[in-house]
């Protein structure tokens, strides 16, 4: 008479766990050619990527010299379009950045100078995110050349976008007191109520920069200007961070409308006086 026979319950389960290892290593083993290929397919699609952009940089050169018989506008808001797809591309700018923000500028305004919404779209792009702020101002101030008070009517901004530049990106204070004066002047120049609003607050600017050039309310007052007409998320997020990096916070007003409170200015230390200075003692 056999007897049953019974497995120690520790054996049990050491086999188990052998089991165990034995069906994980070879799900390792199966898994180690995929992640090998998707190493390669990132590596390959930065590569394609760069090329890409190469090829671009290239083909953005050719158009600010190609013949247009013409249709220099029709150009300028083609490549503007093929700009917006660029710049929306989240994956590919987080792996190549920005660098060609400023060949498409080039573009708009050597094509179309008169494209005022171009220029804040590409001088945030090329300023903010290229960190090449001072070829955005040069290129705002070959594009202002071709633009008068009236024509077109809104030209004014042009003036403010490179105020702020040159406030936040140069720390040129008395370079961006002259542009916020040229928008006030421009700007009043029009009866509507935009107008007048814009003329208003450039003057004030530059009167603020003028009395105190490295006022850090200034400098939340810039970055407020770049917070309302910001054209994208990353805009806004970089706005809201440096406004609160220089001490400004966000408030709600009853209307459940987002104020925004300038940090106080230091109080100034009186420089002293012979008649205040103590004589000293003979």
């Amino acid at each position: 008479m056999s007897l049953p026979m019974t497995r120690h319950p520790f054996l049990k389960t050491l086999g188990t766990i052998a089991l165990i290892l034995l069906c994980g290593g070879a799900i390792a083993a199966l898994q180690l050619p995929l992640l090998t290929t998707l190493r390669q397919q990132q590596t390959s699609s930065l590569a394609s990527l760069q090329r890409q952009s190469a090829i671009e940089k290239q083909r953005l050169q050719v158009l600010q010299h190609l013949p247009t018989f013409g249709f220099d506008n029709l150009m300028a808001d083609w490549v503007f379009l093929n700009f917006l797809q660029y710049f929306g591309d989240d994956e590919a700018r987080a792996q190549t950045g920005y660098d060609l923000s400023p060949e498409y500028f080039e573009v708009i305004v050597r094509r179309d100078p008169r494209f005022v919404r171009g220029y804040l779209f590409l001088s945030q792009s090329t300023s903010l995110f290229a960190a090449l702020p001072k070829r955005t101002i040069a290129l705002m101030e070959r594009g202002l050349t071709t633009l008068t008070p009236q024509i077109p009517p809104n030209s004014y901004y042009v003036w403010r976008y490179k105020g702020i530049d040159e406030l936040l990106f140069l720390g040129d204070a008395q370079a961006a007191q002259h542009s916020f004066r040229q928008a006030a002047d421009w700007a009043s120049q029009h009866p509507d109520p935009e107008s007048q609003q814009v003329a208003q607050l450039s003057r004030s600017m530059a009167g603020f920069l003028a009395e105190n050039p490295r006022s850090q309310s200034a400098l939340v007052g810039a970055w407020s200007m770049v917070l309302q007409s910001a054209v994208d998320d990353r805009t806004r997020d970089r706005a809201i961070a440096q406004i609160k990096e220089l001490g400004g916070t966000f408030e709600t007003d009853g209307q459940g409308r987002t104020i925004i409170r300038f940090p106080p200015e230091p109080t100034p230390t009186p420089t002293p006086t012979p008649e205040s200075t103590p004589q000293a003692s003979s």
